[in-house]
């Protein structure tokens, strides 16, 4: 038996921000808006502001959410809900913005901090407070998921916690409020939506209904994101891309995400790296050690994009794959970590501890070659300074 989680409600198509305040109208009496300072200057927030003045409802703001989210911005945010008495939440923003809004309508209800419920060693008892999140980019899907990743800033290692809890009550997709993305949040965000739906695919934990939305998401984020990053103001693309992150979420939150991602999350913890980018970073050079294990379903993805690859065999197609996700890599100037700013000193120091981290996600275990500590030792190595327009390699 399989299960299928996913907020009660979705709204999604141009304009679909304008519903905001009826829909907090439906849910609470006083609204706590989480956002950051982008969101702000852009004016956001204050349009947010101005559909709750249209349905009478009161309601704070905290609008400190960084570029990754802290267990500090939760306590932060929850301190403000608490005194401010709010019973509904608005995250306005990227998956920064609605992962620590989801810790706040959890942490509301439930005791402890929300470190406690890292790896389900402890479970929520109670129903959050309602969330209605509304992503302002094309990527982390998290509008959709059961999934919150929160930086503890005393381990400096990323928690990630997956329970139905998490679930907004709402989602409300925008493509207009994406417009304003510049091409490289485009670009990473759009990638990290690639990652959640390939992953979703090759998952150990996949099934028939998730293989449908993640074949799905796969084909609009192929099919959209060179326009997207290219020309910001197309809005066909923008809403393509939009629910094509959508729909990758909902596949992966319930599929589960595999070795990109848990690789991926001690990058972003250490050295600061946004989400996006480091599962950018890593993407292909994971396929290429996943390929000879997932070898039929990464040439199903490749005859998806490519119809003329219909009667190539499954390792030439998949070939093509990885190549493709490559030449999209170049396109969208993705750096490797070097370029990107590591210095090879530090990261040596600590590529043992990221190993360790991203085994102790669990991720990895997801992925169709489970990986050793020292698989992924070699395989940091290789993503440092790792060149898309090289072939493909082998393992």
């Amino acid at each position: 038996m399989y299960q299928l989680l996913m907020p009660s409600r979705i709204l999604y198509g141009r304009g679909a921000f304008n519903e905001v305040g009826n829909q907090a109208r439906l849910l609470g009496n006083k609204v706590l808006i989480i956002s950051d300072p982008i969101m702000e200057q852009l004016g956001n927030v204050a349009l947010c502001e101005e559909h709750l003045r249209k349905e009478a409802l009161p309601f704070a703001k905290y609008t400190g959410v960084d570029k990754e989210p802290t267990d500090i911005h939760v306590k932060e945010a929850l301190d403000i809900c608490r005194e401010e008495g709010c019973d509904v939440i608005i995250a306005v923003g990227g998956g920064s913005c609605i992962d620590t809004a989801k810790a706040v309508a959890v942490m509301m209800t439930n005791k402890g901090t929300i470190s406690d419920y890292v790896g389900n060693v402890k479970m929520f008892a109670n129903k959050p407070l309602p969330l209605i999140a509304v992503p302002t980019t094309a990527g982390t899907g998290s509008e959709v998921t059961k999934v919150t990743v929160i930086i503890d800033t005393n381990m400096n290692v990323k928690m990630m916690i997956s329970q139905p809890e998490l679930l907004p009550a709402v989602a409300i997709v925008d493509p207009l409020l994406t417009v304003s993305c510049p091409p490289s949040v485009t670009a990473a965000t759009g990638v990290d939506a690639l990652c959640h739906a390939i992953e979703a695919y090759i998952s150990r934990r996949a099934h028939a209904v998730t293989d449908v939305l993640a074949l799905s998401a796969i084909e609009a984020i192929m099919g959209n994101l060179r326009q997207a990053y290219g020309n910001g103001n197309d809005i066909d693309a923008r809403e393509k891309m939009a629910i094509g992150a959508m729909v990758a979420g909902v596949a992966f939150s319930n599929a589960s995400v595999t070795l990109v991602h848990g690789m991926s999350r001690p990058i972003g913890a250490l050295f600061h790296v946004p989400h996006g980018v480091s599962n950018a970073m890593l993407l292909p050079g994971v396929l290429e050690f996943t390929k000879e294990s997932a070898i039929e379903r990464l040439a199903a993805i490749a005859r998806l994009i490519k119809a003329e690859l219909k009667n190539v065999s499954d390792e030439e197609a998949a070939d093509v794959l990885i190549s493709e996700v490559k030449q999209l890599c170049r396109d969208l100037h993705i750096p490797n970590m070097k370029t990107w700013g590591i210095e090879k000193e530090q990261f040596d120091k600590v590529v043992d501890k990221m190993a360790a981290d991203a085994l102790a996600s669990g991720s990895p275990g997801n992925n169709p070659r489970v990986p050793t500590h020292e698989e992924i030792v070699q395989l940091y190595h290789v993503c440092y300074d790792y060149q898309f327009d090289h072939k493909v390699m082998r393992y």
